[in-house]
C-alpha cells in the first residue's frame, strides 16, 4: 500500500484540540501534507492548525462535505487519510492496512444518541451497495488513488461518508473496516446532540439520492424532484422529465445538440414539456408558454440562487406560487443543495401555467415572443455570461451568494 501523500481534515470551531490533531498526523504520516479544510470557524481553529505545521484553507461555512472536497482539490495526487478535527488515537494501521477504502471501526463508543442515524446510514449502503459497514458514520478512512478518483468530489455535509461508500463499493473496489482504540468528542443526548445528529441523518438521505456537481466542483444533492410531490400532476409530470435529464443526461447542450443526437434526454423535455403543457392549457399558446418558460430557467440555473431569484421575480408578476421557492432560496444560495433540470423545469412550468391564467391575448404574444427570443440568445451565448456583464443584474445575482 502506497503511503499517503495527504491528509484532510475538515474543522469548524476546534481550536481546543486541532493543534493536537496536526501534531499526531505529522508524526503518524511523516510524508504526508496535512491539510486543514476550515469550515467557517468562528474561533483560533485556522490558526491553531497552522501553529502546528498544517496547510489552512480558511472557507466559508458550507458543510464538511465540501470542505472535504476543496481540501482534496488542493491535495497533491496520490492516496489520501482523512480524519476529523477531534480525533485521538493511531491512524498508521488504515494506511498499512491494503485494499482501496480503509474504514476506521471505533473499538469502543461513548454517548451518541439512539442509534437512528447510523441505522440509517448501515441500511442506506447496504440497499445501494450491498456492502454490509459496522461504522458507515466515521470520518477516519484511507484511501488509494483509485478510490480517491473514484470518491471525489464526496456527497454535501454529513453525508460525505456514506457516499463515499457507496461509490467505492459500486465501483467495485475493495472496501474493508479496521476495529482500531481511537476516541474522539461525542456528542450527548441534549439538545445540542440532538440537532447535529437529525442533521447528520438528512445529509445521510440526501446523499444516497441524486447528486449533481456544481461550477465550483461540489457535489450537492438535487432537491428539485422534491416539486413533483406537488398536487399539480403537470408540474410532477415535468419534474419527472427533468429528473431523467438529470440522471441520465449526455454531453450535448442547447437544442441543436440535442437533435443532431437524436434520441437524448435534451430531446424528451424538448418534445415532453410543451406536450404537458398542451394536455394541461388545450391551448397551443399554453404549450409555449410552459414550454419556453421551463427552459428560461433551465439555462439560468446555472449559478447557485440564480434560477430561483428569476422565478421569484416571474412569479410576483403572473401570480405564481412561492413557498417552495423561498424554503430552497436559502440552501441553494448556500451551495448545500442543487435545483436541478427537476427542479428549473418545474418552477418554469409553474410560471407557464400562471401565465396562461393571467395573461390574455397580446400580452401573452409578447411574453412568448420575449421568452423564444431569449430562448435563441441563450443558444448563441450564455445568459450567465451576460448577466455578468450588465452592472444591475450582476448586483442582484450576486446578492446572498458565497464568494
Amino acid at each position: 500500500m502506497a503511503d499517503p501523500s495527504a491528509v484532510l481534515v475538515a474543522a469548524r470551531d476546534e481550536e481546543g484540540t486541532i493543534a493536537r490533531t496536526v501534531a499526531a498526523l505529522r508524526e503518524q504520516f511523516p510524508g504526508a501534507e496535512v491539510i486543514v479544510a476550515d469550515d467557517g470557524s468562528r474561533d483560533a481553529t485556522a490558526a491553531e492548525a497552522e501553529r502546528a505545521g498544517a496547510r489552512v484553507l480558511e472557507l466559508p461555512r458550507r458543510g464538511k462535505g465540501q470542505a472535504l472536497t476543496l481540501g482534496e482539490q488542493a491535495a497533491p495526487s496520490g492516496a489520501l487519510v482523512l480524519a476529523d478535527a477531534d480525533l485521538v488515537g493511531d491512524l498508521g494501521p488504515l494506511a498499512r492496512n491494503g485494499g482501496d477504502l480503509t474504514i476506521a471501526a471505533f473499538a469502543q463508543r461513548r454517548g451518541g444518541g439512539l442509534g437512528v442515524a447510523r441505522t440509517m446510514a448501515r441500511k442506506l449502503i447496504r440497499a445501494r451497495s450491498a456492502f454490509e459497514a459496522r461504522e458507515p458514520l466515521s470520518g477516519q478512512r484511507h484511501l488509494s488513488a483509485a478510490a480517491r478518483a473514484e470518491t471525489f468530489p464526496v456527497a454535501a455535509g454529513f453525508g460525505c461518508e456514506v457516499r463515499m461508500t457507496i461509490d467505492a463499493a459500486r465501483a467495485g473496489l475493495s472496501v474493508s473496516e479496521l476495529v482500531l482504540p481511537l476516541s474522539h468528542k461525542e456528542t450527548g443526548r441534549d439538545l445540542g446532540g440532538f440537532a447535529h445528529r437529525g442533521r447528520q441523518l438528512l445529509d445521510t438521505i440526501l446523499a444516497a439520492g441524486p447528486l449533481a456537481v456544481n461550477h465550483r466542483g461540489l457535489r450537492l444533492p438535487l432537491v428539485g424532484w422534491t416539486l413533483a410531490l406537488r398536487s399539480d400532476p403537470t408540474v410532477a409530470a415535468i419534474a419527472a422529465i427533468g429528473l431523467a435529464d438529470d440522471l441520465w443526461s449526455g454531453p450535448e447542450r442547447g437544442f441543436r445538440r440535442h437533435l443532431r443526437a437524436g434520441s437524448t434526454t435534451g430531446v424528451l423535455k424538448l418534445v415532453g414539456i410543451p406536450l404537458a403543457g398542451l394536455l394541461a392549457t388545450r391551448q397551443i399558446s399554453g404549450a409555449l408558454l410552459v414550454g419556453l418558460s421551463a427552459n428560461f430557467l433551465n439555462q439560468l440555473d446555472t449559478r447557485p440562487g440564480r434560477a430561483l431569484k428569476a422565478y421569484l421575480v416571474g412569479a410576483l408578476v403572473v401570480g405564481a406560487p412561492t413557498r417552495s421557492a423561498v424554503f430552497l432560496l436559502p440552501y441553494d444560495l448556500r451551495e448545500k443543495v442543487m435545483l436541478g433540470d427537476a427542479g428549473s423545469n418545474a418552477l418554469g412550468a409553474m410560471l407557464g401555467l400562471s401565465s396562461v391564467s393571467r395573461l390574455t391575448g397580446r400580452s401573452r404574444w409578447l411574453a412568448i415572443g420575449a421568452l423564444a427570443g431569449l430562448t435563441l440568445l441563450g443558444e448563441r451565448r450564455s445568459l450567465g455570461a451576460l448577466i455578468e456583464r450588465t452592472p444591475g443584474l450582476r448586483t442582484l445575482d450576486r446578492l446572498g451568494r458565497q464568494a
